[in-house]
């Protein structure tokens, strides 16, 4: 039997129904009120703490806007003024001497670089650093270098300039902003790069020799009133006295080919020593090719320099341990090019019938440094890209931190050794941003 409410009943239940709402209503209503008479004496009261908070609100909702709706004209102004510069590569002895300070210091990645410092590198020490516009410079070996200009305007138009005191820099310039400038300082002149640029600066006061080759872009050269234009592999050199620059075209280096940056090569166990074979790229209208590998990146310590008619060489006697090799073109006359990349391999001894695990973990990005875990034989030695491992655990598990690296893609190499002369190796690539 169906039952239908009466009219008295439904009366009942919307009188009910409107009586609540309009309590919520109320209560709401009279909070804001509350509110708002707070808001407003506590404006009269403290107005200078009163605007903080309407701004920091304001801001706070803007940024919120800006990430829901994707609007561009809601975004916080952009940072302006002196900006810092950071240390990506470090190796062997880096000092800085901050603009407020009298006192070196040894260079640490924590530490930031501003306009007024001071890097220096010692006979074994290289440092790569890279400023706003992202240009990054690579200090050699006993250079000294000042930062000059590190800066951004409203308009989002950067400036970097850094003055090469003595010693060799490599630089390459970013894809920068219409009106922005990277310029480099040497003894009285001034060199201002195209983006997507890449120049080699050397200043040696005590031969009073000065130079800068451009290997790729453009750029110009001023000096006294007179302005040089570059393109690839064009160079002005100059002495303190002259008058003018001379400007000349360099032949350029090879790219190497094997063995490629980091790459692990193995010898048998028990052998002595095991070939090499070493390949690069041809240059055309050369007449040969100076070859040099070393123990060390700053070829201090050469196991092997050979001029080479060819674009190959086959090298024996080399014994396990990281090693690095480069390359320079000869013209005819005796001219020999920049130098090429610097590659690192390393020999390995392997005995393949002592087979050895290798598991490796997802890699974890932390920023520039990449975590490496794994697993393997409790007993074995581990070594990326050429650095060991600490502690292996008694699992036979591992971690390991690389230093930070640069941008763009990299290569990590993981090797494990036991003492069976097992050896096992894994290949990863990752991309820096």
């Amino acid at each position: 039997m169906k039952v239908t409410p009466t009219k008295s009943k439904k009366r009942v239940a919307e009188s009910a129904i409107g009586w609540i709402t309009v309590s919520y209503r109320s209560v709401i209503l009279s909070v804001i009120g509350v509110l708002v008479l707070a808001a407003v004496g506590f404006n009269f009261a403290f107005p200078k703490a009163s605007d903080s908070i309407v701004t920091a609100g304001g801001n706070l909702l803007s940024s919120l806007l800006g990430k829901i709706g994707g609007t561009s004209n809601l975004r916080p102004p952009p940072r302006v003024g002196d900006q810092k510069a950071s240390f990506t590569m470090l190796d062997g002895s880096v000092k800085v001497k901050k603009k407020s300070s009298n006192t070196w210091v040894n260079a640490a990645y924590d530490v930031p670089l501003e306009k007024g410092d001071v890097v220096q590198t010692g006979a074994e020490g290289m440092a790569k650093i890279v400023f706003a516009d992202l240009t990054n410079y690579t200090v050699k070996q006993d250079s000294l270098i000042v930062i000059e200009e590190n800066s951004t305007n409203a308009e989002q138009q950067t400036r970097v300039a850094v003055e090469v005191t003595t010693g060799t820099v490599d630089l390459s310039t970013a894809t920068y902003s219409h009106g922005s400038k990277s310029e480099v300082i040497m003894a009285g002149s001034k060199a201002s790069l195209a983006p997507e640029s890449t120049a080699v600066v050397r200043n040696d006061p005590r031969t009073d020799s000065h130079e800068i080759l451009l290997k790729k872009g453009s750029g110009d050269v001023e000096r006294n009133g007179e302005v040089v234009s570059l393109s690839n592999y064009e160079k002005v050199s100059f002495k303190s006295d002259s008058t003018q620059m001379v400007k000349d075209r360099e032949v350029g280096p090879p790219t190497l080919i094997d063995p490629s940056n980091m790459m692990p090569i193995f010898s048998n166990a028990g052998a002595g020593s095991s070939p090499v074979r070493f390949t690069w790229t041809p240059v055309d209208g050369v007449k040969g090719y100076h070859v040099r590998i070393a123990k060390n990146p700053y070829f201090t310590q050469l196991v092997m320099e050979k001029n080479v008619p060819t674009a190959e060489l086959q090298v024996g006697d080399i014994r396990e341990g990281a090693y690095y090799w480069s390359v320079q073109s000869v013209d005819d006359r005796g001219r020999e090019s920049l130098e090429s990349e610097r590659n690192r391999f390393t020999v390995i001894p392997k005995n393949t019938d002592a087979g050895l695990n290798l598991e490796l973990e997802p890699f974890v990005q932390h920023g520039r440094i990449i975590e490496v875990r794994g697993k393997t034989d409790s007993t074995a030695r581990v070594m990326v890209n050429g650095g060991e491992v600490p502690v292996i655990g008694g699992d036979g598990r591992f971690r390991y931190l690389t230093p930070p690296l640069p941008n763009g893609e990299n290569v990590i190499t993981i090797t494990a050794q036991n003492s069976r002369g097992g050896v096992s190796t894994q290949t990863k690539k990752v991309v820096i941003q």
